[in-house]
């Protein structure tokens, strides 16, 4: 299949941006062009557009170590907000470190981008897999991400799910809520609905244990 013919990567680390580098030409895209800052991203987006000369993808870390360069666009998610809002057509790839299900739907919901891919062990295949995708006009998400987007469902998680998840989030065990929630009258209380209601809601938000249930709960604002 034809494939993007003009990327541009902007990636402030060397060995990373050569990483995306060597994916991408591995997709026979001859035009790669790299940049370190997002000012530079930016105007040069800008300047193949006016030169009808227009980049098809840009693939953007988040975060940019600060110098003494000023920035008008200090992150990747600023930059990707701005040229979506002018060049709706040009595709983005966020790929970072960062893994928050709060940044994820930033990124993907507010700024627009069309795939977020997690950098680590499977990063740059993810992202040969995001290329692929975002070119056939899908979105792509890193699977440990997965559930960033996924809308909850008021009639699965509902005032006793939330108390309860506060209260593990405080530092209680399953013994101390069950007994909480009997001094409460909070009901089902006893600790074996407790234990299934823990691995329901695991399951839910893809979360590996408690923490990560915790951490997801508060990324998405409901605890």
């Amino acid at each position: 299949m034809s494939m993007f013919k003009k990327v541009l990567v902007s990636e402030d680390l060397g060995s990373i941006s050569n990483g995306i580098v060597s994916v991408l030409e591995a997709l026979h895209i001859d035009n790669i062009q790299q940049v370190q800052y997002c000012d530079d991203a930016y105007l040069k987006i800008k300047k193949a557009a006016q030169d009808l000369q227009v980049f098809d993808l840009l693939i953007t870390d988040l975060s940019f170590k600060a110098d003494h360069r000023q920035q008008k666009y200090p992150s990747g998610e600023i930059l990707i907000k701005a040229l979506k809002q002018e060049y709706p057509a040009l595709k983005i790839i966020a790929y970072s470190v960062e893994d928050r299900p709060q940044k994820v739907r930033t990124v993907m919901l507010d700024s627009k981008a069309d795939a977020y891919v997690c950098k680590g062990r499977n990063g740059l295949r993810e992202l040969d897999e995001a290329i692929a995708a975002v070119f056939n006009g899908e979105t792509f998400l890193s699977p440990q991400v997965g559930h960033s987007l996924r809308e909850i469902a008021p009639a699965e998680i509902d005032d006793y799910d939330i108390e309860m998840m506060k209260l593990l989030s405080n530092g209680l065990g399953q013994d101390q809520i069950s007994t909480h929630f009997k001094s409460h009258n909070i009901h089902p209380s006893s600790l074996s609905a407790i234990e299934k209601r823990i691995i329901k809601l695991r399951n839910h938000f893809n979360a590996n244990n408690s923490v990560h249930l915790i951490s997801i709960a508060k990324d998405l604002g409901l605890i």
